[in-house]
């Protein structure tokens, strides 16, 4: 999968570091992924939730933080769309963010 953009994660790790990890192994994860819809997604990570409108929560760090992308599968293209603490996730609507 193509995923854009790597920056959200980064300026994300910087203010947490222990995030980086866990972070960079879903970057890994995803980049060489082949995704074709949500069942897919989900053998790979159990923990990744549909939000609505082409958009997916996955559980990052034993779910300390979330990230939200907007993946389309006809064109194999992931958009980080959100990358925050949980409390942060709680406060936005997935499915339009």
């Amino acid at each position: 999968m193509v995923i854009i953009s790597y920056s959200k994660l980064r300026n994300f790790f910087e203010v947490h570091p222990e995030a980086k990890d866990a972070l960079n192994n879903w970057y890994r994860i995803t980049e060489r992924a082949d995704w074709a819809n949500y069942h897919e997604i989900k053998a790979m990570f159990n923990s990744v939730d549909a939000v609505g409108n082409d958009r997916f929560a996955f559980n990052i760090r034993g779910n300390n933080y979330r990230l939200v992308a907007l993946i389309f599968f006809d064109i194999r293209t992931v958009y980080i769309r959100f990358v925050g603490t949980h409390k942060e996730y709680d406060r936005i609507d997935c499915s339009s963010i």
